[in-house]
């Protein structure tokens, strides 16, 4: 039984059920795939379904969309999850579709969850997919490129389904409570337009969460005159009760939760306290760890400040100390403190500069030898064998420091190479004036004062 058989046998479903688009004429969002001239719209238009995988968060129609473009081409669907199934669900599916092709019908297998497929079930899919025995319409709201099997992937077109916008979400509401057959028309609820903002701000893009806020909302709703008779009224003070903690947790292994740290890490990078601490917000009240957070402001201390503010590094650490030993509530603001100070310190990536081609150097050099005057000499062996010999004890050179090229601590049969260029930023600027009197100490021991 099909979702548009079920619509008229469940009256007593949720609302979010009940208002399910059943044509693409119906369905609001997405106009990149389903509006006129678009993929899908000419799939459907010319009759050919291709398999395909939707991507998208929750509750944006990957499954809705999925009934509708099986029932346009006149499909049989089955209905699948990856998480549930296994390889005998899979081969009675596989079974029913070629009794169906010997009666010349196609089948449509929609494969909720693909990213959760393991191998065998990929193996047992995979060349009834390739025949064109199943078509196959898998939903994921992860990105397929890291989690589908590339076979899998190469035989199936990406649709990326975005979330939907507040006004889109707006107009979901308005005609569940505009629809007397399937929505909540014959209450004839009036509702202005600010609460059903709030509505949809709370749902966050998903249009299922928004029908089912609207659905709650309405069990509240107080008697009302209006135009078109008597009716109920929708006030917009009883949203704080049916909204409660909107926060949306996200998974932990999902995009979200690396494209959040990603968009702390890059605000901090560009220099912006107000946006990391935007995403720093979102993480954390969507389940986020913060130790994550801070995890990656110590990376950001020496990749992105670096010696521009050599006093990031141990802030960080400081403030990730501080929050093991102060508790969650007052250990976030230590990590916002950091947060802020990395954000407005000076940027500079010459330390992660010059780690990159210290380490392509050496992997270049696979013979590369310490010099013997660098070297240990525990024992009278060593040393007989010049273990240290020559070398200058910085501390009793003028200077504090043993000027002159033969002693750079170079390995003589290989070329100086300069990994570390400071900036002109910060204390790093600093840095680079006493790097530069250096230079000009050894050429001057060199007996080359230019």
């Amino acid at each position: 039984m099909d979702m548009f058989q079920q619509a008229h046998q469940e009256d007593a479903a949720p609302l979010a059920w009940r208002m399910r688009p059943r044509t693409l004429d119906d369905y609001l969002g997405q106009p990149s795939l389903v509006g006129p001239g678009k993929p899908l719209r000419r799939m459907v238009e010319a009759g050919q379904l291709r398999s395909m995988i939707l991507w998208g968060p929750p509750g944006v129609g990957k499954t809705t969309l999925a009934d509708i473009l099986a029932h346009a081409s006149q499909s049989r669907l089955e209905h699948l999850s990856a998480v549930m199934a296994g390889v005998k669900d899979i081969r009675e599916v596989v079974e029913r579709a070629r009794a169906a092709q010997g009666q010349g019908q196609t089948t449509v297998l929609f494969l909720d969850e693909i990213h959760r497929l393991n191998k065998s079930q990929q193996d047992a899919l995979l060349p009834h997919v390739e025949s064109g025995l199943l078509t196959l319409i898998g939903a994921t709201t992860e990105n397929p490129s890291f989690e589908v099997n590339s076979a899998l992937l190469s035989r199936a077109r990406v649709h990326v389904l975005k979330a939907l916008d507040d006004d889109a979400l707006i107009q979901v509401m308005r005609r569940a409570l505009s629809d007397t057959q399937r929505g909540l028309g014959q209450r004839n609820i009036q509702v202005d337009d600010e609460v059903l903002a709030t509505l949809a701000r709370a749902a966050a893009g998903d249009a299922r969460r928004a029908l089912g806020l609207l659905e709650t909302a309405c069990d509240f709703t107080v008697p009302s005159s209006a135009p078109q008779g008597p009716g109920e009224r929708l006030e917009a003070g009883v949203l704080d009760d049916v909204i409660g903690h909107t926060a949306s947790a996200f998974d932990k292994q999902g995009d979200a939760y690396y494209d959040l740290l990603s968009a702390i890490h890059k605000s901090v990078r560009s220099s912006r306290p107000d946006a990391a601490l935007l995403y720093m917000a979102r993480f954390i009240q969507g389940g986020g760890d913060p130790l994550d957070v801070v995890r990656r402001l110590a990376a950001i201390a020496s990749e992105d400040v670096g010696n521009a503010d050599p006093r990031c590094l141990p802030l960080v650490m400081s403030a990730w100390d501080a929050y093991l030993r102060l508790g969650d509530y007052e250990g976030q603001r230590a990590i916002a403190h950091a947060a802020i100070h990395l954000a407005v310190a000076p940027k500079s990536n010459a330390i992660d500069q010059a780690w990159k081609k210290a380490q392509a150097f050496v992997a270049s050099q696979p013979r590369l030898e310490v010099p013997t005057y660098l070297r240990n000499a525990p024992t009278k062996l060593m040393a007989s064998l010049g273990h240290g010999d020559g070398y200058r004890y910085a501390h009793n050179e003028p200077n504090g420091y043993p000027a002159g090229s033969q002693h750079d601590c170079w390995p003589e049969e290989l070329p100086v190479q300069a990994f570390y260029q400071p900036s002109d930023y910060g204390q790093e600027e600093r840095f680079k004036r006493i790097m530069d009197w250096r230079a000009q100490l050894d050429r001057t021991a060199d007996g080359n004062s230019d």
